[in-house]
């Protein structure tokens, strides 16, 4: 892969610490959730929900792409991911990705269609492909 784009965060204190990129635009204090057995602390975030936010800002990226290789003008689309968080099989910790598309004015067939070219395109989903569960859920309301 030619690299063309780098991101750097520095994380301080694990799940109960806190987190900043490297252009100090994005600074957020982590908190363990109170159902994995932390505090839960009010205003903070966890690395499931910058997960989340990530893949779905990417997603919907991909999803764009997608659309214009098809020539479909999509409008009001929104992309939700929910991640997952528990054991795995072997004793360890393992995630998943539930991701809800909705792309409104496009024929249900279609927009699985584009969909599954944006699984094939997003980062994200490439990263993840064979290593976690993954479950597209495609609407197409407005």
């Amino acid at each position: 892969m030619e690299k063309i784009f780098t991101a750097q965060a520095k994380a301080k204190g694990g799940r109960d610490g806190q987190v900043t990129t490297a252009n100090n635009v994005l600074t957020v204090d982590l908190s363990t959730p109170k159902e994995m057995g932390g505090p839960g602390k009010a205003g903070a975030t966890n690395p499931e929900q910058l997960f989340a936010a990530g893949y779905a800002a990417c997603f919907e990226g991909a999803l764009g792409v997608a659309a214009r290789q098809a020539q479909v003008k999509l409008e009001g689309v929104t992309v939700e991911a929910f991640i997952g968080f528990g054991k795995a099989e072997d004793g360890g910790y393992g995630i998943s990705a539930d991701l809800h598309v909705n792309i409104p004015g496009v024929e249900q067939a279609q927009a699985e269609q584009l969909v599954e070219a944006a699984h094939g395109i997003c980062p994200y989903s490439r990263a993840t492909k064979g290593n976690i569960e993954v479950t597209l859920n495609t609407t197409t309301n407005a």
